[in-house]
């Protein structure tokens, strides 16, 4: 199974340019979307999840037309979006049930086959009588991964799923999620760096509504390797640096700023050779220094 986006494009009316001119190949596995706010990463998973339409392009899963024929996605489709509202009162186990009738199981005795070996996966067993309001960030994301694999799909779009939870629920997500993409097309549209190199193979990076890299995870390290160099600098002497080098990125580490640096030659005053990583590549692109 392939998912296959070609040349999508999309305007809202108040002139952004969400989707320009999109092209990508998603096989089976988990594959990274990448990119900060405003990137294009949501209007690109709304549109695969046959929530908004564009204005040209196209999108096939398999032989799905997803643009043309969204009743057949939704047959196949599990979403997760950034945020979800769910019945106050209602427990895991009613709305899933519930949510198990809407997708098209009729049969009582099937329903109740499947909501509870899902909440088995996703370890809220012991909590299915709970109210979904009550549960913890991390409980309703799993709740969340649930309902998205009601019916088996065999497309699965998962929209910054690990933004707020603590490194114990992350990490319980992370193995659900992995478990997943074993035989699914799972999508992982994030701004947090270390989930798509926990996760994935697969990745992209948009910013401003374009593709600016589509690949394997380790392909994108290779164009950096050797290339990124760091050095402390005191906050004042910031400013010279950004304008001397081209600057990847910068953070506080005891109180004063390390950069990295993009550099096709080797560097001294001071500089040392830096383990390339998927934060730097992601930096990297987004600055167009690659």
């Amino acid at each position: 199974m392939e998912l296959i986006i070609k040349n999508l494009d999309k305007k809202y009316s108040n002139g952004v340019h969400a989707l320009n001119n999109v092209t990508l190949t998603i096989k089976n596995g988990m594959f990274g979307l990448l990119g900060p706010n405003g990137a294009g990463k949501s209007s690109l998973m709304r549109t695969l999840a046959t929530l908004q339409d564009v204005d040209s392009g196209s999108v096939f899963l398999g032989d799905i037309d997803v643009l043309n024929n969204k009743e057949a996605v939704r047959q196949v489709l599990g979403y997760l979006p950034q945020e979800f509202g769910v019945y106050p009162r209602t427990s895991a186990l009613e709305l899933l049930d519930h949510l198990a009738l809407l997708k098209g199981f009729d049969n009582k005795s099937d329903r109740k086959q499947i909501v509870e070996q899902l909440l088995l996966k996703v370890n809220l067993w012991e909590h299915r009588k709970n109210a979904v309001a009550s549960y913890s960030g991390g409980m309703r994301q799993r709740f969340g991964i649930a309902q998205c694999l009601i019916g088996s799909p065999k497309l699965v779009i998962v929209d910054e799923p690990t933004a707020g939870l603590d490194p114990g629920e992350r990490n319980r997500f992370y193995n659900i999620l992995s478990e997943i993409g074993e035989n699914t097309i799972v999508i992982l549209s994030t701004h947090i760096v270390q989930d798509v190199r926990e996760l994935c193979t697969q990745m992209a990076v948009m910013d401003k509504g374009k593709v600016l890299f589509s690949g394997n995870t380790d392909d994108a390290l290779l164009e950096i390797k050797g290339k990124v160099w760091e050095r402390k600098v005191t906050k004042l002497e910031l400013p010279k640096y950004q304008e001397e080098y081209k600057v990847i990125s910068n953070k506080l580490v005891g109180g004063n700023p390390l950069i990295h640096v993009f550099s096709e030659t080797q560097l001294n005053d001071g500089f040392t050779a830096a383990e390339e990583t998927l934060e730097d590549v992601f930096f990297a692109k987004l600055n167009e220094l690659v």
